[in-house]
């Protein structure tokens, strides 16, 4: 199914469950084997879905359908990089100077070494869906997010619990399994789910559907690391995941709410802030043995968020929804960003600026935005 034509609440949907793919096939079908490269597009920066932006040493990459790349050294102005080696839709992007990694669906990655500008492709693991195939539930997994420590390591992850680590700059990826009796110890914690008013979104999931322990193996949204080098995943159904020792064993925990969480920042020592959907957002100064509510001021959905220095962020998500903090004594604050023609899309990645101005991306390209400052 295309992107093109999608209805901002369908698109909503897709972001919220991290569906599987809104793109064409990475290879294609009319010649197997063949690859595909990234499509075209002239008004790329202002109507492509955009679903990522990275700060490398050079220039901002930002990511998203049919393979497409935009890079920008003004953060302002952006073109859309040539032979990109898929047409997958690629999600997340995660660079290291000018070492640049991205992922998508069909368990596509690429890496660049000239901070976007050229592209190659490191693994596609498409669907086999030949009647003599062995089924492979991993396989054509969508990837979601992408974590690089350094030049050599770093971890990917996607929907189905699928969790990937390197150790040679993405040379090789190898699975790694965080459920089930043999990988770590759950926690959680038994609050119920409040229920939903059907009228505030059409895609309201029943409490039924949101409880944890209906998916052994739920999407894994995003990956952070804090201060301390622990590592945190947060997924759908209130899921998250983290280590301590590198990411050699992972514990579960259940945070207090039953819904999505679709982005995680990690800050000094084991301070990390998860949102996600409903507007819905927790933070916690242990790694999760304890949460607390932070009041958004909204419930549409927050996609993505990057970090204010000294606790403070931005989250973006629908209708153009932006909430800021500007430190961690601050009240967030909600604002809605529009385009030049006036629209409020949903925005699924942002950027800090040194100066604090922000740089978004969504289902309408990518933008610079300058929050409003507090009355």
């Amino acid at each position: 199914m295309q992107t093109f034509g999608l209805t901002r609440c369908a698109l909503a949907v897709a972001f919220a469950m991290a569906a599987w793919p809104l793109a064409a096939p990475a290879q294609d079908a009319a010649q197997p084997g063949t690859v595909m490269h990234s499509e075209t597009m002239p008004l790329a920066a202002t109507q492509a879905l955009l679903l990522d932006i990275a700060e490398a040493a050079s220039r901002a990459v930002a990511v998203g359908e049919r393979g497409q790349i935009l890079v920008s050294e003004s953060r302002s102005e952006w073109r859309q990089v040539s032979g990109v080696p898929t047409r997958a839709t690629l999600t997340a992007v995660s660079a290291v100077g000018d070492r640049v990694w991205a992922v998508g669906h069909d368990g596509t990655i690429v890496t660049s070494r000239d901070g976007g500008l050229t592209w190659a492709t490191q693994r596609v693991d498409v669907l086999d869906t030949s009647p003599d195939a062995a089924f492979d539930p991993r396989q054509g997994v969508p990837l979601l997010d992408i974590l690089m420590l350094d030049e050599d390591h770093g971890f990917a992850v996607g929907a189905y619990a699928q969790l990937l680590r390197t150790d040679d700059g993405g040379a090789s990826w190898t699975f790694v399994s965080v459920v089930g009796p043999d990988a770590g110890e759950e926690i959680g914690l038994d609050e119920e789910i409040d229920e939903q008013d059907p009228e505030n979104d059409s895609w309201t999931l029943s409490d039924d559907d949101l409880l944890l322990d209906e998916e052994s193996e739920p999407h894994f949204n995003a990956i952070t690391r804090t201060g301390s080098g622990a590592l945190f995943i947060v997924g759908e159904r209130g899921a998250a995941y983290r280590s301590r020792d590198d990411g050699v064993t992972w514990e579960r925990l259940q945070l207090p709410y039953g819904g999505s969480m679709f982005g995680v920042i990690g800050y000094e020592n084991d301070h990390v802030v998860a949102f996600g959907m409903r507007g819905n957002a927790f933070e916690s100064h242990d790694l999760g043995d304890t949460w607390e509510v932070i009041d958004t001021g909204t419930e549409l959905s927050l996609m993505s968020g990057a970090a204010y220095g000294n606790g403070g962020f931005a989250l973006v998500g629908a209708n153009g929804a932006v909430v800021i903090r500007a430190d961690a004594t601050a009240t967030p604050t909600v604002q809605i960003y529009a385009n030049a023609s006036h629209e409020t899309p949903v925005l699924a990645g942002v950027l800090v600026r040194p100066n604090r101005s922000l740089v978004v991306s969504g289902e309408k390209g990518v933008d610079s935005y300058t929050p409003r400052a507090r009355n």
